[in-house]
């Protein structure tokens, strides 16, 4: 059995134990959340096991207590197969001695609204909850984590000889992905397990996640259209009319939408919302979201790219280098209690990502794959969006960076701007 690699979400699970009686661990499929909870949990219920699915789902409905008595905390795994058990564990948690750290469940999708109704407690008060997505590099262990970002927030960065990636690692890390299975596989065998996955999700699990039965040959269709949109702001009209371009007339917006939002149900892709500073000038700020999947190598299996076609399209290898780095990115922010988001402002002006903290700071990051023209490019925008900052309102930037690939070097530039590559950044 391959050995156990730490998550950030470890002490995100042990902190949250500490707080509530419930913690409710959601994420897409294959990215480890059982395996987690299954480090810190004393007793296990898989609902899906197969020898036992019919009898869980029985007692679930008649007697739901019965699955909830164990050593704690108890960990109910894909929980949302019986939403019984969430009124249950609340009244456990009212009625036991120990309030905190009684049950962990852990999802792979959002509960139906037809489910969810018969839910009668929102779980205030009693349930913690937080996402778990594919590992990053730093959890995989393709960083170094020499340089980390909380030193940056803290000022106490420095300079060092770091990254040991170049374009070949990046394009494989790219198509691999971060699911952890794929760390023990054969290359040839991490690349199919991705492919893997973008055929369960059409095959069965967009139909299955509410119970609407959709076609997979146009769920294979729009996540390759929702790949070439990735990092954007596209609205659905465009990626109507990219399917439309592409002979699949029959299908409209208003079922784009349907299709879309049954893969957010599945966490196979995760928008990014826009970031609404304090400006001194009273230009409009855009605030649709960033397009996104979960991980990148979602994007590449949907468009059945490998690692050499993308060294041979640096320019589609630039844009899934930015989901995956938003990927890491996030995981990072979910460590410093932080949130990750996008500003683009109707001129153009715009920077990839912004981590900000709940104590107010917050950092300014453009993602480039590497060059000196890009990274240039990528601390001019960063400048520019500083000096419109009203720091009269809100905090002056705590860090400025441009996130690279390519790279040996994590430096600080004369204008005050880092150079990072992303092979040497954990949180």
């Amino acid at each position: 059995m391959a050995q156990y690699k730490n998550r950030v979400a470890d002490q995100l699970l042990k902190d949250n134990l500490e707080a509530a009686g419930l913690v409710l661990i959601e994420g897409t499929k294959w990215c480890g959340k059982t395996t987690t909870a299954e480090q810190q949990a004393a007793s296990i219920v898989y609902m899906n096991d197969p020898e036992h699915t019919d009898t869980y789902q029985q007692l679930a409905q008649t007697a739901p207590k019965l699955l909830l008595r164990g050593d704690t905390p108890r960990l109910i795994d894909e929980w949302q197969d019986a939403p019984e058990l969430w009124d249950a564990a609340r009244f456990e948690i009212d009625h036991r001695k120990e309030k905190t750290g009684q049950f962990i469940f852990t999802g792979s999708t959002v509960i139906p609204d037809e489910k969810r109704e018969k839910m009668k407690h929102s779980g205030t008060g009693r349930v913690a909850w937080f996402k778990m997505r594919p590992m990053s590099l730093w959890e995989s262990g393709e960083s170094n984590g020499h340089l980390s970002l909380a030193d940056l927030f803290a000022d106490k960065a420095r300079s060092c000889e770091t990254n040991v990636l170049d374009i070949n690692n990046l394009a494989w890390l790219i198509c691999r992905g971060g699911w952890p299975a794929s760390l023990s596989m054969s290359k040839k065998g991490a690349l199919k397990q991705s492919i893997n996955y973008v055929d369960a999700v059409a095959s069965r699990d967009i139909s299955e996640v509410d119970g609407v039965k959709r076609d997979k040959d146009f769920t294979l269709r729009l996540l390759r259209s929702y790949a070439r949109f990735q990092g954007t702001q596209a609205p659905i009209t465009s990626i109507y009319e990219d399917l439309k371009s592409n002979s699949e007339s029959s299908m409209n917006e208003n079922t784009i939408s349907s299709y879309l939002m049954a893969l957010r149900k599945l966490f196979v892709i995760e928008d990014m919302p826009a970031w609404n500073p304090n400006l001194r000038s009273k230009t409009a700020i855009r605030t649709s979201d960033t397009r996104y999947f979960v991980d990148p190598s979602i994007a590449t299996a949907s468009i059945g790219a490998g690692p050499e076609d993308l060294i041979l399209d640096l320019n589609t290898m630039g844009l899934f280098f930015e989901t995956m780095c938003v990927r890491d990115l996030r995981v990072y922010a979910d460590a410093l209690d932080g949130q990750l988001y996008h500003f683009r402002e109707k001129n153009g002006l715009e920077c990839d990502a912004v981590i900000h903290l709940r104590n107010g700071n917050y950092g300014l990051i453009e993602i480039k794959i590497g060059g000196e023209k890009l990274i240039n490019e990528g601390a001019e925008s960063l400048t520019s969006l500083a000096g419109k900052i009203n720091t009269d309102k809100m905090k002056y930037p705590s860090f400025m960076m441009v996130l690279t690939g390519i790279g040996t070097y994590a430096y600080k530039r004369k204008d005050d701007i880092w150079v990072v590559p992303i092979g040497c950044l954990k949180p």
